[in-house]
């Protein structure tokens, strides 16, 4: 046993949320975007390790996970949470003193107290380091009932005539990736992340979803007027199988602080700059290449030991080089529920994005400026698997992630009217390579 089968309590929800993020979509290269639309959500706050490879938020974390232990005083998941973070970013003194006061108690199971001991037995042992370094393995399938957004009349608009809308609907998408994370604390207050990433996807009838892509992350955690600040710069590569070649370019900052012990609010700021290679297999792909703007607003508020909720505002404007049908501004909201039960969480959303184009796009109808609205419901369920069968994943180091989302969209044109079901399942693994 290591530290890292307490760590991957944390990391694992990220990676699957960059998964399900990526394939859920009916477009591309917005997994990063699609993130940054929810900054506050509870699910989230726990998928730090994993998002702190994105964004770096460590002490974010902490002070989360520190106002959750004191209103959840009696969930061992929590205070897990929290010591995995702390051992994480190289704090002894506050691990050891969550490890002092859980191994008081009595109603710790056999396995969280040898957990406990594995650890302390490290940490006495232990000098710190200046860089701690981590690699997170996932591998997941999304099944979806309509992968190409047919429309409910299975007709479209195309160059101002009506014609049928016959793309293939039911399919399915096998995805997997590697990260490598690095981080070093800078004096007393910041914290430095490197993170490297590959992903894999392989569509099954089609080959639209058909990629490898390559992100590089630097972030830095720090604190600002009492804040906790986390700017950050992400570059990403997508290498598709029959379109042409992505690169994106991100930079932002997020922040966050909390009032009182029940209520926090995060908001930050997004920059990007995407781009499309223009080459013989899509002779149309620079005609996206795009800067967006995005800002994002969110409320947490903790309700009792099991509930909390979590609001997001969001809006983003986005600039083409071809202004048709390609310029338009987005409008979120959402709201979600989420359950730390004793034995699984649990998180339930609902959200709603308003898009309006800016110019007509003659290659559909040159009458109509698009307009659109999403609806969208979701659930997460997340759990380890030594949990249901220790003799298979004693140390609770592996991780499996069910997600189920149905998007409705509606739009003044009836290319855009359609209904998608889609049901993900997840697993993930991480590792702690300093020992």
């Amino acid at each position: 046993m290591n530290l890292s089968s307490n760590k991957v309590k944390l990391v694992f929800i990220s990676i699957l949320l960059m998964i399900t993020t990526t394939v859920f979509s009916s477009e591309k290269n917005i997994t990063y975007m699609q993130i940054l639309q929810k900054p506050n959500d509870l699910e989230l706050n726990l998928k730090y390790a994993q998002q702190q490879g994105k964004m770096g938020n460590f002490k974010q974390t902490i002070s989360t996970l520190e106002r959750l232990n004191m209103l959840y005083p009696d969930n061992t998941e929590i205070k897990l949470y929290l010591l995995s973070v702390l051992v994480q970013v190289d704090s002894p003194e506050k691990a050891n003193v969550i490890i002092d006061e859980m191994k008081l108690r009595r109603d710790l199971s056999p396995e969280d107290l040898e957990t406990l001991k594995e650890i302390e037995e490290e940490l006495k042992d232990r000098e710190p380091g200046l860089w701690t370094f981590a690699a997170d393995i996932s591998a997941g399938s999304v099944f979806t009932n309509n992968v190409n957004s047919v429309s409910k009349t299975r007709k479209k608009n195309e160059s101002d005539s009506v014609v049928g809308f016959n793309s293939a609907k039911h399919d399915r998408t096998l995805s997997g990736g590697i990260g490598l994370t690095a981080t070093r604390p800078v004096g007393e207050e910041s914290s430095l992340l490197i993170n490297f990433a590959h992903t894999l996807s392989e569509q099954y009838a089609e080959t639209d979803d058909d990629y490898q892509s390559y992100g590089l992350t630097l972030g830095l955690d720090t604190t600002f007027l009492g804040q906790s600040v986390s700017p950050y710069i992400i570059a990403n590569k997508s290498d598709y199988q029959t379109d042409a070649d992505s690169f994106s370019f991100m930079y932002g900052a997020g922040s966050f602080f909390s009032i009182g012990e029940r209520n926090s609010i995060s908001y930050g700021y997004s920059f990007a700059d995407a781009k499309g290679n223009h080459n013989s297999t899509d002779t149309t792909a620079d005609e996206t290449n795009s800067i967006t703007h995005s800002f994002t607003l969110g409320h947490d508020f903790i309700v009792n030991q099991l509930i909390t909720t979590s609001i997001g505002l969001g809006y983003s404007d986005a600039d083409a080089k071809v202004d048709a049908g390609n310029d338009y501004e987005t409008y979120d909201g959402s709201l979600n529920i989420n359950f730390a039960f004793p034995w699984a969480y649990i998180s339930v959303g609902n959200a709603l994005s308003f898009n309006d184009y800016k110019k007509a796009d003659s290659s559909v109808n040159s009458s109509i400026i698009r307009s659109d609205v999403t609806h969208t419901f979701d659930v997460m369920v997340t759990k380890a698997i030594g949990d249901f069968f220790p003799t298979i994943d004693p140390n609770r180091s592996l991780f499996i992630n069910a997600s189920y989302e149905k998007m409705k969209s509606e739009a003044n044109i009836m290319n855009y009217d359609y209904i998608a079901d889609s049901f993900s399942l997840s697993f993930s693994k991480s590792f702690n390579l300093n020992n």
